[in-house]
């Protein structure tokens, strides 16, 4: 069984930076693609970036320049570095892994942005 338990949220001022990560636990094989979703109130669950493990990234446009998305394989962990922080940057951030035609889910790390 796979599990993911994310990290690093809380509450900064608009321009501020936070680390998030994502350690994942189980049964991880060693092709899969790892990404870091959003969700705010009332909207959708949109992606923000994934890597494979080849380090092969894709970002949403609205984070390009200001996150970085990276990943250490030996120990599992998924990281979201993320800079210039905007009052529209407020969600819950899921961590999500896809192997062998399985999505996996983490509980999400609420990420609040002021103003």
């Amino acid at each position: 069984q796979v599990q993911l338990v994310e990290s690093g949220g809380g509450l900064v001022q608009a321009g501020g930076s936070l680390r998030l990560s994502c350690t994942a636990s189980g049964s991880i094989f060693s092709f899969n693609v790892m990404g870091w979703y959003r969700q705010a109130p009332g909207k959708q669950r949109d992606l923000v970036a994934t890597i494979t493990n080849g380090i092969i990234t894709n970002y949403a446009d609205s984070v390009k320049g200001r996150f970085t998305i990276s990943r250490d394989n030996a120990k599992n962990t998924l990281y979201l570095q993320m800079n210039s922080l905007k009052p529209e940057d407020t969600a819950d951030y899921y961590c999500n892994l896809k192997m062998r035609g399985m999505n996996y889910w983490g509980k999400g790390t609420l990420v609040t942005v002021s103003s």
